[in-house]
């Protein structure tokens, strides 16, 4: 790419083709209750053959609440991925600390169900909801010890493999590549002549796949949470097949940070926080080897060694950081284990099926290790590297491994294309799904990207409330432009205030 070319010049030498010739979406919104208004779009399942076979995408706005000073739309797809952005937007459009009134006096707000999720298209691995439930709700927890890696894996490939019975076409052609030929197709359907963007955790490696699909649309972006876009997807220095996708990712060490800071936090909170008598840090390395000795009860409840990591892990939100000081606290007294975070469905309709969608979709999309083995060994090493954490993303993604969906048009760079417009990167200092470094090194991908952190601990600034965080998003989406080097932002209390 030479060094001399304009920007306008660079982002005008590249557009994918493949959604250049399907039809663009019409939308005919109605009301849905609460000021949303809903619609679904038509768009091509497989973009090689535009007029073929359509899928539709449920999609939903929240009109701007000043039309005189409307900008445009701010398309917003808030990760995962595998969970409802028509859900999510619906419970999360009025947090004010992810957008503020006067951001939503400017745009229309617009989230939409990705492909495989939920209401489009949806990848649906059961053929009734109550298989659903009983097969996820039997799955072996994260293995300890190598004597329980075996129920696991096969639990790992049985899942893979009912999903290839049951899922159908849509399994090889979940890509994100394909998500961002969606958003492009939206983008056309409601306008705008360029995009804007808010992408959290997932949804910034969908954003670095369109700016680098469509560099001369792009009006603003904003990746939150963000990723290491190469390392995710194939992994640097052919990492792809000989290292898990999370360990690669560097998560053991962001949780470790992540749960330090909720140690120190806790410690500084005093009697605000219920873990924070004597010494927090020595409590918790009493708790866990407590733990893997042998699981305890508490309220009738067996707490293991692997639910007790997976609940100290489980920090992406700061607002339930004292109900797990509460909750370790408890299980100190008493001596052991804790509970985790089931995605199953509920209820009687077959919507909730973010497990499988996660799996379509980050499944298709990246290269893994596919012998056990690999995971096994890398489970040791990393349990000694980082101590408590370090086997928890390894076992993230092991049904990858047996994956039998594969899209074929799936993304794999180049990540540097010079866009119409530079891309704003935030970031928790401690976030322990995206860390930092990972940030950073996305942004280093990019051709034209500015870090700002945001000085607390949880994921994203969906999770972690700072006003500066939302003010500096708000600026740049308004105009275009990046906020000074050096920038940075505080949160707006302690969980513990």
């Amino acid at each position: 790419m030479p060094v001399s070319a304009s920007a306008e010049d660079v982002a005008d030498s590249y557009i994918d083709r493949l959604s250049e010739a399907a039809e663009t979406p019409a939308l005919r919104w109605s009301d849905c209750q609460d000021g949303f208004q809903c619609a679904s779009a038509k768009v091509p399942l497989d973009y090689n053959q535009p007029h073929q076979d359509q899928i539709e995408l449920a999609v939903i706005k929240l009109p701007a609440a000043d039309p005189s000073r409307r900008i445009g739309t701010l398309f917003v797809n808030f990760g995962g991925p595998g969970p409802s952005g028509v859900d999510r937007l619906r419970e999360r459009a009025r947090w004010p600390w992810l957008f503020s009134d006067e951001l939503r006096s400017r745009f229309d707000v617009v989230s939409w169900d990705s492909r495989a999720v939920a209401r489009s298209a949806a990848a649906r691995c059961f053929p009734t909801v109550d298989e659903q439930t009983a097969f996820l709700g039997a799955s072996p927890q994260m293995p300890t010890t190598p004597g329980e890696e075996a129920p696991f894996y096969d639990w790992s490939k049985e899942f893979a493999d009912r999903c290839g019975r049951h899922a159908g076409p849509i399994l090889n052609h979940a890509s994100t590549a394909n998500t961002a030929r969606d958003l492009e197709l939206l983008r056309r359907a409601v306008g705008d002549p360029k995009l804007t963007y808010h992408g959290i955790s997932y949804g910034t490696q969908l954003g670095a796949i369109y700016a680098n699909m469509y560099p001369s649309r792009v009006r603003a972006m904003v990746f939150d949470g963000s990723m290491d876009f190469e390392g995710n997807v194939n992994g640097h220095n052919g990492q792809g097949t000989t290292v898990p996708l999370d360990t690669r990712q560097g998560v053991a060490d962001a949780i470790a940070a992540t749960f330090d800071a909720f140690l120190r936090q806790c410690s500084a909170a005093g009697p605000r926080c219920a873990f924070s008598s004597g010494d927090p840090r020595v409590k918790w390395t009493v708790l866990a080897e407590r733990a893997r000795l042998a699981p305890i009860r508490l309220d009738d409840q067996t707490w293991t060694y692997a639910s007790v990591l997976d609940t100290a892990a489980s920090l992406a939100q700061p607002s339930t950081f004292p109900d797990l000081a509460v909750l370790l606290q408890r299980l100190f007294d008493a001596g052991t284990t804790v509970r985790g975070l089931l995605p199953v469905a509920r209820g009687e309709s077959y919507l909730g099926n973010r497990t499988e969608a996660y799996h379509a979709i980050q499944c298709a999309d990246s290269v893994v290790p596919t012998d056990a083995e690999v995971y096994s060994r890398a489970a040791i090493a990393e349990d000694l590297r980082v101590p408590h954490f370090g086997r928890i993303p390894v076992f993230g993604n092991t049904t990858c491994a047996f994956w039998r969906g594969h899209d074929a048009d799936r993304y794999t760079g180049p990540w540097n294309r010079r866009t119409a417009a530079p891309i704003l990167v935030l970031n928790s200092r401690f976030d322990p799904a995206t860390p930092l470094a990972g940030a950073f090194a996305g942004a280093a991908q990019l051709a034209d990207a500015r870090v700002v952190v945001i000085e607390g601990a949880g994921h994203s600034s969906m999770y972690v409330p700072s006003t500066c965080a939302e003010r500096t998003k708000r600026e740049y989406l308004f105009t275009g432009e990046l906020p000074p080097d050096g920038t940075g932002c505080a949160v707006d209390k302690s969980p513990f205030d």
